[in-house]
């Protein structure tokens, strides 16, 4: 009898951990056409002392799928799951106004867009998208890529938009900031610190799985999105509140 009740009071415990872990946020519907690994349940972005936490929940594993090898830039793939929020691009060191400044953690195995950083710890910081790693993107739309369809934003040859330290080097507005996104059973989280989370904390974000695809010209647009898997909110209208 004791142990029962033991058991019983550890498994109510931990129900209360899962429950409080996701509160909150953006609760979204299983939807059985959308691949486990894909199918947003619970999107959240709190805030722990100077950081924002960037949660997300699907119905199978996040992480477990990954785009097939290309074998070059040109055409290549991009999986990502995406948080699209209302902070303006200048927040993280972009042109103000530029655009939807998005956080996302993508795979791409043919190509290395964190040239700072060596996530597979082999000496070589050029090998490395193969591996989940995070970014801030600015988004817009644009009808090249397709009728009401986002891309990544060109950076127009000859110009010089302001940029992150941790730019690339790609003609895109990009960061690679180098947090590491953390994938445990059903959800994955990215810890992201600011100065100022004061600042932050009164965006509005939402959550997005898709792939995005890189032209096969290699020219502006230069990486669209190619597929959207699931919206959170189903109409990309950010109803989430960070910490609510």
């Amino acid at each position: 009898m004791k142990a029962k009740l033991m058991l019983s009071t550890l498994t109510a415990a931990l129900f209360s951990l899962t429950s409080q872990a996701h509160d909150g946020g953006i609760h979204t519907a299983p939807q059985s056409s959308v691949a486990p690994a894909f199918d947003i349940v619970h999107t959240r972005i709190r805030s722990e002392g100077n950081q924002l936490v960037f949660h997300m929940m699907t119905q199978g594993s996040p992480g477990s799928q990954t785009p097939s090898v290309n074998g070059k830039l040109a055409g290549s793939t991009v999986f990502s799951y995406v948080w699209p929020t209302s902070l303006d691009p200048a927040t993280v060191g972009f042109a103000a106004q530029s655009g939807v400044l998005a956080f996302a953690v993508t795979h791409h195995p043919d190509f290395d867009d964190t040239p700072l950083f060596d996530e597979n710890a082999d000496g070589d910081p050029a090998n490395d998208g193969a591996r989940w790693h995070s970014h801030w993107v600015v988004l817009a739309p644009d009808a090249a890529c397709g009728k009401d369809t986002l891309k990544v934003v060109d950076i127009p040859e000859g110009s010089h938009p302001p940029l992150p330290k941790t730019w690339p080097g790609l003609p895109l507005l990009i960061d690679s900031p180098g947090w590491s996104p953390q994938f445990k059973g059903d959800t994955v989280e990215v810890r992201v610190p600011f100065e100022n989370i004061g600042a932050v904390k009164q965006a509005s974000y939402d959550g997005v799985t898709a792939a995005l695809r890189v032209n096969e010209s290699i020219h502006a647009p230069l990486l669209c999105v190619s597929n959207v898997f699931k919206v959170a909110s189903g109409n990309l209208s950010l109803p989430g509140k960070v910490d609510q």
